[in-house]
């Protein structure tokens, strides 16, 4: 599922027009990377979580030349899926 057909599938749930739907869709995307890139975590009770997390610098090898190189340390987003979220993907729940 691309974008446009998620904003199509909460206009149909929600009964909102397309245009409101798409406005409340990128609200909450901004707002979860907005926090996220604040070092806050987003919980959403049985969906999941996102935070930043850090990625220690270490040693890698440039595929091409087989030299070693040091990639840098550096902040990742992470998501980890709530129980819920997992229970209904696995068939255990409605």
């Amino acid at each position: 599922m691309n974008k446009s057909e998620m904003i199509d599938a909460i206009a149909a749930r929600t009964e909102l027009s397309k245009a409101a739907s798409a406005k409340a869709l990128d609200a909450v995307l901004e707002t979860i990377v907005d926090t996220v890139t604040q070092g806050e975590a987003v919980t959403l009770v049985g969906f999941g979580s996102f935070k930043a997390s850090e990625r220690a610098s270490r040693e890698g090898k440039n595929p091409k030349t087989g030299a070693k190189i040091l990639i840098p340390q550096t902040v990742v987003p992470k998501f980890a899926a709530g129980a819920t979220f997992k229970a209904r993907v696995a068939g255990k729940g409605e």
